[in-house]
């Protein structure tokens, strides 16, 4: 039976492999049944491989919203001050779980589509008192990536955290704890995922790494207004997994296990390339079309872009016709409703898949009225995938 129907091409979820499917449908195990352990165990290894970490990564149920809250309320205190620095809907997303928390936050928006200025969050830092910055590596909305060579040294400078929402990035972009950005305490101390996206696993898991720094701003928060959401509970499963605190998603913990080892399998660095170079040449394919991305290629991320309709085309209409041929592309969110679509191109989906898919848009574009050359298109994405450059990082 064939699993994937649809080619999910949504800013998450994402392809599911057969093989993480097989994983995930393995008999359910006993939370403290030793071989459970086993997997558990190893997924938090591999996690910390991911990130690069010397400090501690927790793993649970929840989503990628969890693992936001987690990452604030763990190093942050009701009355402490934090700068949002947001370049899209996902980044104002802290904005409400501060306020839930009674943390003060303030904010420094991009316009859609553009990057956040550093020069303008130095000197927003510059006004003193800030405990953290939050910074959406990816912003699911807008499709910018955060500079992080730019942003983390100017956070640091001012004795800042600096709290990275990865949930659209993890596994496809550079997110490496052990980086200094140049000095030896300029690194990232918390970064927030979810299993859903670029990991390529089912939704379910919320995923949130710490640093040395980072665990000893929770350490001198004492009691916290949290629950769940409180690392003290978890540390001690994260450092053996046969301990209690919330029974974990068994089954779930199989599929981010096998997700785990095909990423390292593949390579981190070879996989951060891949994601780069797909994405340029579906950006590249779309332009052909007059689709042309919210985002610039300089800041643009490597997981999602966010597309402008040419005029005359009815968003309700084409992403239906679309999905009618087995492509499920996502609608724009707030004030690009109804003017662009979104496109994921992230995890474990192929080349081959995109360009089925940027043949079918072709297809679909062409049907609705608007004439355009759907083998000129993928002949685009073809060329720029052959020729790559390999990064390096």
């Amino acid at each position: 039976m064939k699993r994937n129907k649809e080619m999910l091409l949504v800013p998450g979820p994402t392809p599911v492999t057969g093989e993480i499917y097989d994983a995930l449908a393995q008999e359910t195990w006993g939370h403290t049944d030793p071989r459970f352990v086993k997997i558990f165990k190893e997924s938090i290894a591999l996690t910390k491989q991911l990130f690069n970490t010397d400090g501690e990564v927790f793993v649970l149920a929840g989503s990628g919203t969890v693992a936001m809250e987690m990452a604030l309320v763990n190093t942050v205190a009701p009355g402490e001050k934090i700068l949002v620095v947001s370049h899209g809907f996902f980044g104002d997303r802290f904005i409400d779980i501060a306020e839930a928390f009674g943390i003060q936050a303030e904010t420094i928006q991009a316009e859609w589509g553009q990057h956040v200025d550093p020069e303008q969050v130095r000197a927003k830092l510059a006004e003193g008192g800030f405990k953290a910055v939050t910074v959406s590596h990816a912003d699911t909305s807008t499709g910018v990536a955060a500079s992080l060579e730019q942003l983390v040294p100017v956070v640091k400078e001012a004795g800042a955290l600096f709290i990275l929402d990865g949930v659209c990035a993890t596994a496809a972009m550079d997110e490496d704890m052990g980086k200094e950005y140049g000095a030896s305490n300029h690194r990232i101390d918390v970064i927030l995922t979810g299993s859903q996206k670029a990991i390529g696993v089912p939704p379910g898991i919320a995923i949130v790494a710490f640093s040395p720094e980072a665990l000893a701003a929770r350490e001198k928060l004492g009691r916290i207004n949290a629950y769940y959401s409180d690392i003290k509970k978890w540390q001690p499963v994260m450092e053996n997994p046969a301990k209690y605190f919330a029974t974990p998603p068994v089954n779930l913990i199989y599929a981010y296990h096998r997700g785990l080892q095909l990423v390292m399998e593949e390579g981190l660095e070879t996989r951060w390339n891949r994601h780069t170079i797909s994405a340029k040449a579906i950006r590249a394919a779309l332009a052909t079309y007059g689709m042309e991305a919210l985002a610039d290629e300089a800041i643009a991320a490597s997981t999602l872009s966010c597309f402008i309709y040419p005029e005359g085309i009815d968003d309700g209409k084409f992403r239906a016709a679309l999905a009618d041929k087995g492509v499920v592309v996502a609608g724009a969110l707030a004030s690009l409703a109804g003017k662009a679509f979104r496109v994921g191109h992230m995890g474990n989906a192929t080349n081959d898949m995109f360009a089925r898919a940027i043949e079918l848009i072709g297809v679909t574009l062409n049907e609705i009225g608007y004439t355009v050359d759907t083998q000129a298109a993928v002949r685009k994405f073809q060329e720029t995938c052959e020729n790559r450059i390999v990064l390096e990082y």
